[in-house]
C-alpha cells in the first residue's frame, strides 16, 4: 500500500509541476501582452507629435493630426530655427538651470530629510511642523514678488531661476520616510569607527538612498526644465530666458502678429505654421530630457540595503 501512494505521489508531481508551468507561461503571456498594449497606448501620442511637427500647417487644417504625415514640410523648424543664436542661449540657460538647480535641490532635500529621521534630534517633530505649515499657507504672490525683487534683489539674475523651487516640503516628506527605513546599525557602527555626522550623510546614507535620489532628482530636473513662470515674473534679460519661456515668447508674439493683422483687415499673405510650430516646440523642449530618462530609470528598482548589513 505504502508503495502505490508512492507511485500516485511520484505520478502527480510531474503533472502539478506541469500545470504550474502552464499557468507561469500563461501569466507571462498576458503580463507581455498587457505592457505592450500600455507601452503602444503611451508612444503613440509622442509619434503623433513628431508627425504633427512635420506636416504642412494646410493638411493639419485640412485634415487635422494624423499619425503618418500626408505632405511632408519642415517649415516649423526652420522658422523655430530662424535664430539659432537666441536658441542655442536659451538652451544653454536652462541646461545651467536645471543641472544646477538639481544638484542644490537634492543635496538639501536630502540633508534635511536626514536630520528630520534623527531620532536622537529632540527639535524633529517641531522643525517637521514647520515645514509642513508651509505647505498649508503662504504669503502670497504680491509679498513673495516684493521680497525677490525689493528684498533680495535677485530680478534678472540666473539664481531667481533657481532659488524659488529650491526646496520641496513634498520630497523632504518622501526622503525622509525613506532614510528612516535604512537600519539605524549602519550609523552606529560608523559612529563606533570614529565617523562624525556628515561623513555618515555624505559615504552611508547618500549611496543607500539612491533610488530615492534618482526619483526624486528626477521630478526636481522636470520642475526646473519646464519652468517659464518664474522666468516670465523676474526675467526681462534676453540672455537669460530660459528655453520654455523663449519658446513661449515666440509663439505668443506669432499669435499676436497674427490676430493683430486679422483685425486691422489686412490680408494676410505669410503663412505661420501655428500647429505644427507647437508640435515642434514640444519636440525641442521634451527631447534633451527624454535621452536623460533611461540613464536614471535604472536606480528606480536598485535595493536598498543589499549587503550593508551582515548577521
Amino acid at each position: 500500500m505504502s508503495a502505490a501512494m508512492t507511485n500516485e505521489k511520484t505520478g502527480n508531481a510531474p503533472r502539478g509541476a506541469g500545470k504550474k508551468q502552464i499557468d507561469r507561461l500563461l501569466l507571462t503571456i498576458i503580463g507581455y501582452v498587457f505592457i505592450s498594449l500600455l507601452a503602444i497606448v503611451c508612444i503613440i501620442p509622442f509619434l503623433l507629435i513628431i508627425s504633427s511637427s512635420l506636416t504642412e500647417e494646410a493638411k493639419i487644417v485640412e485634415n487635422g493630426f494624423q499619425l503618418i504625415p500626408t505632405a511632408f514640410s519642415v517649415e516649423a523648424y526652420t522658422l523655430l530655427f530662424k535664430y539659432p543664436a537666441q536658441m542655442l542661449k536659451a538652451y544653454g540657460v536652462t541646461i545651467a538651470v536645471t543641472a544646477l538647480g538639481t544638484l542644490a535641490g537634492l543635496f538639501l532635500t536630502a540633508m534635511t530629510a536626514y536630520v528630520l529621521q534623527r531620532k536622537d534630534f529632540k527639535w524633529r517633530n517641531k522643525f517637521s511642523f514647520f515645514f509642513f505649515f508651509t505647505t498649508l499657507f503662504s504669503g502670497g504672490l504680491v509679498p513673495w514678488y516684493l521680497m525677490i525683487v525689493n528684498y533680495l534683489d535677485l530680478k534678472d539674475r540666473l539664481i531667481v531661476l533657481i532659488l524659488p523651487m529650491l526646496l520641496n516640503v513634498f520630497y523632504i516628506i518622501v526622503m525622509k520616510s525613506f532614510m528612516s527605513s535604512i537600519p539605524e546599525a549602519i550609523t552606529e557602527s560608523a559612529k563606533i569607527d570614529g565617523a562624525g555626522d556628515f561623513r555618515i550623510f555624505i559615504q552611508l546614507i547618500l549611496p543607500l538612498s539612491k533610488p530615492a535620489l534618482a526619483t526624486i532628482g528626477l521630478f526636481i530636473a522636470l520642475a526646473y526644465w519646464n519652468d517659464w513662470y518664474n522666468a516670465l515674473l523676474f526675467i526681462s534679460n534676453e540672455n537669460l530666458m530660459p528655453l520654455q519661456y523663449y519658446l513661449y515668447k515666440m509663439l505668443g508674439n506669432m499669435d499676436g502678429m497674427r490676430k493683430a493683422m486679422v483685425s486691422s483687415g489686412a490680408v494676410v499673405t505669410m503663412n505661420i505654421p501655428t500647429e505644427s510650430l507647437k508640435m515642434a516646440m514640444t519636440i525641442v523642449a521634451t527631447g534633451p530630457i527624454l535621452l536623460a530618462y533611461p540613464f536614471i530609470q535604472r536606480y528606480f528598482v536598485q535595493g536598498l540595503t543589499i549587503g550593508a548589513v551582515k548577521g
